[in-house]
């Protein structure tokens, strides 16, 4: 009587019979262990020790058994969580759908990559702020450097493209902000080399060897950009952060100096310093069709800033975190999604921003996130080295994989979604000094889990 087509019904049919064995799998293990732990407690009565639910035996019998205990404990928790670990990691490998590949990395920086941008107009191209005192704009098909920009006399901390125009803004840690134009030619694509398809939760880690700490020798050819069309100063500490208003005609920029500034691009000049911050600003995010500004920082907050009403510029503080927020972003529809140091991302509608709809708990800081505009994940940059997605309401959808091969080898500090581009549509940056492009596939039926 099912009325799901046959195809679906024979996947859920196949799928749930997996998991029946691996349950049975997990209770044949089980009970196999049950059985050990009797054994090795018929051996330690004899020694007036028992591993779990007895007495211990009082005097010199106590003190010479209770090594023996310990490694025999030690090594009965190792075998236990071992072959648990292992049923757990054949599970996933058997029911996760997702297809996470990576298809391109971007080499060429001296230093660790603090943020990248994907352009919104053509010549779709990727651009990355390095604490190399550099910018590069780089072919997403073929990874080669485009651009080179070296205004900068410190750290390049973002970067973010006009909604319009072929023209760049960069937050730099010399205390300014430069808005330069670019002009790129595009290369002939390269056939891209035949890769196997990685589920996304393959996360085995060979190694912590650091693979990047030998020199990378730059792009040698890449052309060069030195002076900025437009340099914004008024800032009395690094600027960490910057980013266009909807049009392109302002932009705003955060500072350690605790402020934020909105300045006109045509005049350069100062409009309005948004002032509140208890601490050092991290991150500042525009809203995509609105005149909204998010702030966060060190403070544990972050602000919204809302400057639709020429005449009234309200601000609200939320304080929903426990340590530094990293980053606070818009979506396309009415939320804010801030990721923190302590490990959460909370998802919050504009409407009503009293609480979380959603929080997402994780086991490592979370850095400067994004969220794709048609399918709603967010991209999760781990100081573990890890990236994972989750939908809108916190589920988790994937982690991206990441072993002695592939994958980041030290922080990963930043998330770009492009999701005009076929063959990567996800992009991250960290301090092994490279970016690296993947392909995310998750299936709309994984997804509404």
């Amino acid at each position: 009587d099912s009325k799901l087509p046959l195809s679906l019904r024979s996947n859920l049919l196949d799928l749930f019979s997996q998991i029946e064995r691996e349950f049975e799998n997990l209770y044949i293990e089980n009970l196999e262990l049950r059985r050990e732990i009797e054994t090795l407690n018929d051996r330690l009565a004899a020694e007036g020790q028992t591993f779990e639910g007895a007495d211990l035996a009082k005097g010199a019998l106590k003190t010479k058994a209770s090594h023996s205990t310990s490694q025999l404990s030690q090594k009965l928790k190792t075998t236990y969580k071992a072959s648990t670990s292992k049923i757990v990691s054949s599970f996933k490998a058997t029911t996760s759908r997702a297809v996470c590949q990576l298809v391109r990395e971007y080499v060429g920086h001296r230093d660790g990559i603090w943020d990248l941008s994907v352009t919104r107009t053509q010549p779709v191209v990727l651009g990355t702020a390095s604490a190399d005192h550099t910018a590069m704009l780089w072919s997403i098909e073929t990874g080669k450097c485009l651009l080179k920009y070296l205004g900068h006399q410190g750290s390049v901390n973002s970067i973010k493209f006009h909604p319009t125009e072929q023209m760049a803004l960069t937050a730099s840690g010399d205390q300014t902000a430069h808005i330069w134009r670019y002009m790129v030619q595009l290369p002939t694509p390269q056939p891209v080399a035949d890769m196997s398809q990685t589920p996304c939760e393959d996360d085995v880690d060979f190694s912590d060897k650091d693979e990047a700490d030998g020199e990378v020798d730059g792009p040698n050819d890449c052309p060069s950009v030195r002076i900025a069309t437009t340099t914004l100063r008024s800032h009395q500490g690094v600027v960490i952060a910057a980013d266009w208003l909807v049009g392109g005609k302002q932009v705003v920029t955060a500072s350690w100096d605790r402020a934020a500034n909105l300045y006109d691009v045509e005049t350069s000049e100062l409009v309005h310093s948004l002032t509140g911050h208890d601490q050092e600003l991290t991150h500042c995010c525009t809203h995509p069709t609105q005149r909204l500004v998010v702030t966060s920082s060190r403070d544990t907050t972050f602000r919204l800033w809302d400057f639709r009403d020429p005449s009234i510029h309200s601000v609200n503080v939320f304080q929903g975190h426990t340590d530094t927020v990293t980053s606070a972003v818009f979506t396309v529809g009415d939320n804010v999604v801030s990721g923190s140091d302590d490990r959460t991302v909370k998802v919050w509608d504009l409407k009503n921003m009293r609480s979380p709809i959603a929080t997402i708990r994780t086991d490592s800081a979370v850095n400067r996130i994004s969220v794709s505009v048609n399918q709603r994940i967010i991209a999760l940059p781990h100081d573990n080295r890890q990236v994972r997605l989750f939908d809108m309401s916190g589920v988790r959808l994937a982690r991206l994989p990441r072993s002695n091969r592939q994958g980041h080898r030290r922080m990963v500090c930043c998330s770009a979604w492009c999701e005009d581009n076929i063959s990567c549509n996800l992009f991250t940056c960290g301090f092994d000094r490279q970016a690296i492009g993947w392909n995310i596939n998750i299936p709309a039926l994984l997804q509404e889990k």
